[in-house]
């Protein structure tokens, strides 16, 4: 099945709490730019994001990190469409105030998020 993959740097301006930490929502988001991306690429279409199944954050994010999000269309129907998606560190950002710059790849990306849901997209696509 189609598979949408996109991988970025989070920022300052994604640090939502104390300690440069980002929230939840920037993952969310980055799930629903891949299953548009799915939605396109199967459809035609940018369909409309209904409902999450189910949402778990396993791990934090900080600003400076590096993320992946994978989304996978799973399940196809007349007008819907399940996919699960998954967000994995795969850069570390530097926590030693001596090093700021400094940043480590993890040898194993990190799982720090996994979701499933349904999109739709018009009978007629």
């Amino acid at each position: 099945m189609i598979e949408s993959k996109i991988r970025l740097r989070l920022s300052q301006a994604d640090a939502h709490y104390g300690g440069n930490l980002v929230d939840g929502a920037k993952i969310m988001s980055l799930f629903g730019d891949a299953a548009t991306e799915i939605l396109i690429r199967h459809d035609g279409d940018e369909g409309l994001f209904v409902a999450y199944d189910m949402v778990e954050f396993l791990a934090p994010l900080y600003a400076g990190d590096f993320v992946e999000a994978v989304g996978r269309l799973e399940k196809v129907g007349n007008t819907s469409r399940k996919m699960t998606f998954e967000a994995y560190k795969v850069i570390e950002a530097g926590t030693d105030p001596a090093r700021p710059y400094a940043a480590r790849v993890l040898e194993q990306p990190l799982l720090v998020a996994r979701a499933s849901g349904t999109c739709v997209v018009p009978k007629e696509r």
